[in-house]
């Protein structure tokens, strides 16, 4: 059962539990794009994000990635490990796409050598501005040791969600992850991983706007929403989950 409600974000509500460790994570069917410029709902978003992220995070726990997720107790909430949210969101980009393109001229679309890190500044108010590790630290957002762990589990995140989504059909072009410290200070991977959070097209597709199966549909107003949602929610849920020893 929930508690009181501790924080409303643009996507998620999180509420306090009888254990002081454990949040309870009720997805919304609200989207923002733009900084919350343009605001609207997806039917079902919640429920779909919900079971997206829970599967994902499964996947991720069993291989070698910690995570905040404790369990999935209804169809739009899930049980959460309390952890202390790092003003940073860290974004790894496989493909050239969306504000790199803007800042660096890079053509959409375009691969890259390597994957690549990125750090932003967890601020509204700023509209979340790219920084530097010399920020981090003039900022005091992360210790240098920190900034290593976050760039290492961001990579590794990469990896293997770059596994999972190849047998979803679906290429990995970007994501965001949020990094949390639990009460022992351990960072865990925290917040979701789904449409809203990923960038993902469709590999039996070529047209540029008919592949994209993610938030951009909202943001660029290219319809069909819900049914790129209810795609991925299926493809994502066919994949099994490893047992390991």
């Amino acid at each position: 059962m929930s508690g009181t409600k501790l924080y409303e974000g643009k996507a998620k509500i999180l509420f306090t539990t009888d254990d002081p460790n454990i949040l309870l994570s009720q997805y919304k069917d609200d989207a923002t794009a733009f900084n919350a410029l343009k605001k609207g709902t997806i039917a079902n978003k919640g429920e779909m994000n919900c079971a997206i992220a829970s599967h994902i995070f499964q996947y991720l726990e069993a291989n070698g990635i910690a995570t905040h997720f404790i369990s999935q107790v209804s169809p739009n909430e899930m049980q959460v490990a309390a952890v202390k949210i790092l003003a940073i969101e860290v974004v790894v980009r496989n493909i050239a796409a969306g504000s790199i393109c803007k800042r660096l001229g890079l053509e959409k679309g375009q691969t890259l050598n390597e994957p690549l890190v990125e750090f932003f500044y967890k601020n509204d108010d700023l509209g979340d501005p790219l920084i530097t590790e010399d920020h981090i630290a003039m900022l005091e957002l992360a210790t240098p040791d920190q900034v290593s762990q976050l760039r290492k589990l961001a990579l590794d995140i990469n990896h293997h969600l770059q596994a999972f989504f190849e047998q979803c059909n679906l290429t990995l072009v970007d994501f965001k992850v949020e990094i949390g410290a639990n009460y022992q200070g351990k960072l865990l991977l925290a917040d979701e991983i789904s449409p809203d959070t990923c960038r993902l097209w469709d590999k039996n597709i070529a047209d540029p706007s008919d592949r994209i199966m993610d938030k951009d549909r909202f943001r660029q107003d290219l319809g069909k929403i819900a049914e790129a949602y209810q795609e991925v929610t299926k493809r994502v849920l066919a994949v099994k989950i490893p047992i390991h020893p």
